[in-house]
């Protein structure tokens, strides 16, 4: 059981580390209106161990905080993080496309509303939609697509999931 939970753990947390390095490196297009945050690729994650859904959550968190957001940006982004992971972890045995989608929609759906209502963005919500929306499908779609084909390979091997030896 205990080795159980610091697999869960320790997966959690690289996963984390590595979602805040990527944001924090790539802050100057990670932000704002028109962002591609390269970080998202690692929403593909929850396919393949369900600590990547802890694990994305708190790296967003954290990549939100280190590169200046503000608190509803802080939490409202990494809200839709933490639903588009558990989406894909839901999802995790169909084709890569329906993979892609749970991160890209509440994105979609969730940041527009913050850039527009925290930081006072005068954007039109459709518009900042459609470039929020864009920024998702390059890093999801994308490069998440490049991750997804990479690792799939070692399903099952590369993350132990939490449950087995």
């Amino acid at each position: 059981m205990k080795k159980q939970n610091v697999t869960f753990l320790t997966q959690a947390a690289m996963i984390a580390a590595i979602y805040v390095v990527l944001t924090y490196v790539f802050a100057p297009f990670s932000f704002g209106e028109v962002q591609v945050r390269i970080a998202e690729a690692l929403t593909i994650l929850p396919a393949f161990t369900p600590a990547a859904i802890p694990g994305l959550f708190v790296g967003c968190l954290i990549g939100n905080t280190l590169g200046g957001a503000i608190l509803p940006d802080i939490i409202c982004g990494s809200l839709a993080t933490l639903i588009g992971a558990f989406f894909t972890c839901k999802l995790k045995n169909q084709a890569f496309p329906l993979l892609a989608l749970p991160p890209v929609i509440s994105n979609i759906v969730i940041v527009p509303f913050v850039l527009r209502y925290a930081y006072g963005v005068a954007l039109p919500i459709p518009f900042m939609m459609l470039t929020v929306g864009i920024g998702e499908v390059v890093s999801c779609g994308v490069l998440g697509f490049l991750l997804y084909t990479a690792l799939k390979r070692y399903r099952g091997r590369l993350f132990v999931p939490a449950g087995r030896k």
